[in-house]
Parts: C-alpha cells; structure tokens; sequence
C-alpha cells in the first residue's frame, strides 16, 4: 500500500510477562514481505523533494471568485495484496468498495467533500463477468462516499499479470472551504478521543495475515478477511452538520490505515500533544486475535501493522462528548490527549 506517513513514532506498552510470544517463532510484517521502515525512509527521501504533499490528502489552493478560498483536495491508493485473497477465492464483487473506501476515507480526514472518482484497472487478459463485478463493486463504493465515478482506464496487458490476476489504483478528489480544513492544530490536552468501529483488517496487513491462514483455511475465514472497508464519509458529514449547528468543531481526524494507531494518529497532532488510547475501551473483531495467535505476533507489530478495531479516529472537545454520541452511536471513547511528545500510546 503506498505510504505517506511520517515515520514511526508510537509505542505499545509491554505485555504482561509469560505473555509475550517466543522470539524465534514470531511472525512480523518484514517477515512477510514488507519493509515499514524502509517505505518510510522513501516517503520522507520523496517529501524533500515535493514539499507541497500532504497528509492523509494533499491540498491545493484555489480561489473562486465571491465565494472565498477553498481548497482543492486529492489523494490516491490501491487495495493491496487484499487482491491475493479475492484471486484465490474467486470473489470480485466488493473489492471495488476497499478500492473506493481508501481514498475517500483519507479524503475526509481534512474536512473534505468527496467529488468524483476515478479508477485504474490492470489485467494480463479481460474476463467481462469479472470486470462487470469489479466495477460494480467500485460504483457501490462511490454511493457510498457520496461522490460520482467520473473515469477511469482500463488496461490489458498481456503476458504482465498471471493468469486471473487484476491490479487496482483509485484516485479521489474533493473541496473544503480554507476556513472549514480539519489539520489538528488546534488540538489540546485534556481533547476526547473518540473510535469507530472497523469491519475488520479493512485493506492493510495482508501479507503478514495471508502468512498465518493456510489454503484450507482460505474458505473458513475467507468472508471475513474480504469483509469490505468501512467508508466513514455519511459519518463524518452528518457529525460536521451536527456539530456546525451547535458552533463546535472537530479538532482532528485520522483515517486507521497501514501503520495502525501508533503511526497514523500523530500525523494530526501538534507538537506537545500525546495520543493515550486505552485498549481495554473497545473491543477488537476476532480476526486480529486469530492472527496474532496463529503467527505468535508480538503485541508491538500487532499494533503497527493493523487497525486493531478502529478504522477512524475523531479527536473532540470534552463538551462536544454527548453531542458526538448522539450522532454516532456506535462511536468509543477510546483514549484522550495529554501534553507530552507527538505519539501515540498504547495502555
């Protein structure tokens, strides 16, 4: 999946002793395949040399005549080797929506209105029933976060995939007033944090959890790894209506991706704030616990390659609690701010 986060700097604190798996027969993301701290290492090498990328979304200034600054926001991603598992299980029909959800997610996270949409589309050898899934797949992606597929591109590439095998890109784009941008700085201690619900790994960690389920497990567990990513824009939306209504705002929004909790939430916090999440104030879906268990992962690599649970985190005012509940009554109060370095905990 690609990067665009700044490098690790969270931290999970210890598990009980007797607890922790043996060191020889852990299994970690590097092991599977992917190299997190190298890709941080390009990230920050590309950041140097193209200052104006963004966060989770980059945004471009743009000046509409008697309507006030906006800005121009757009982000890009793919599904990941989440691709492997719908390949071996010959079900094409919501990868579409992980596809649509990863961009627009990111998109919201600075206040953003999704727009439109546009896929790329990469195969060895068009197979029509299958595509007609994918695309259909992507169109109920884009109902959902609420903006239109304006285009795409469709390409057949002969001898480049194997045999059944597609690869995927989504593009988003979206606006918010320059008054109205969601970039944490006005974050402070004592600041809420509250979690929605994930459907599950979403579309992050699939080397690591294709490692840990054999081929005859595949049919067991397989709808529930391809479960689709949970698109938080209706969510966001309706919390901003609510809370412009009542002249609140939100202070911060972190979209769960690759990188967990400890990775992607101090890319919203102001330098002095701390991110405490309390893990006991939520529960996560079985799948992780499975995964942990079959691959004996430790509890820090756990933290860095999955959402564990939640796939998007709001950071609000104390007094904004009961109205945010309201609104979304499937939000937890997961953790808090405190002053201290820009990371987040684990306790």
């Amino acid at each position: 999946m690609p990067r665009r986060y700044k490098a690790f700097r969270g931290r999970v604190c210890a598990a009980p002793e007797g607890s922790r798996p043996r060191r020889h027969s852990a299994l970690t993301y590097r092991k599977s395949g992917v190299n997190i701290d190298l890709a941080d290492k390009l990230v920050e090498h590309i950041r140097r040399r193209a200052p104006a990328i963004g966060g989770f979304a980059g945004l471009f200034p743009l000046e509409l005549e008697g309507d006030g600054p906006w800005e121009l926001v757009a982000c890009t991603d793919g599904v990941g080797t989440k691709l492997k598992l719908a390949f071996a299980l010959d079900r094409h029909d919501t990868i579409g929506v992980d596809l649509v959800a990863m961009s627009v997610n990111d998109l919201i996270t600075c206040g953003a209105k999704p727009l439109i949409f546009l896929d790329y589309y990469a195969t060895g050898k068009l197979d029509l029933k299958r595509s007609k899934k994918i695309i259909a797949g992507i169109m109920e992606g884009c109902r959902q976060g609420r903006c239109v597929l304006l285009g795409g591109e469709t390409a057949e590439m002969p001898g480049f995939y194997p045999a059944g095998e597609y690869d995927l890109a989504g593009f988003a784009v979206g606006l918010v007033k320059r008054a109205d941008v969601i970039d944490g700085s006005k974050i402070f201690p004592g600041d809420l944090i509250l979690g929605l619900p994930s459907s599950g790994l979403h579309s992050n960690g699939y080397s690591l959890a294709r490692r840990v389920f054999p081929e005859k497990d595949l049919r067991r567990w397989g709808r529930t790894l391809l479960a689709p990513t949970r698109i938080y824009v209706d969510a966001v939306q309706s919390l901003q209506r609510a809370f412009r209504a009542e002249g609140k705002i939100i202070l911060g929004l972190s979209h769960i991706t690759g990188g967990g909790l400890v990775e992607n939430v101090p890319r919203v916090l102001p330098r002095g704030r701390r991110a405490v999440f309390h893990r006991q104030a939520w529960t996560p879906p079985p799948v992780f616990a499975e995964i942990q268990r079959r691959g004996r992962v430790p509890d820090r690599e756990m933290w860095r390659t999955f959402n564990m649970g939640l796939g998007l985190v709001i950071v609000i005012r104390p007094d904004s609690l009961e109205l945010a509940r309201r609104i979304l009554p499937q939000a937890r109060l997961v953790g808090e701010i405190v002053a201290g370095k820009s990371e987040a905990v684990i306790s």
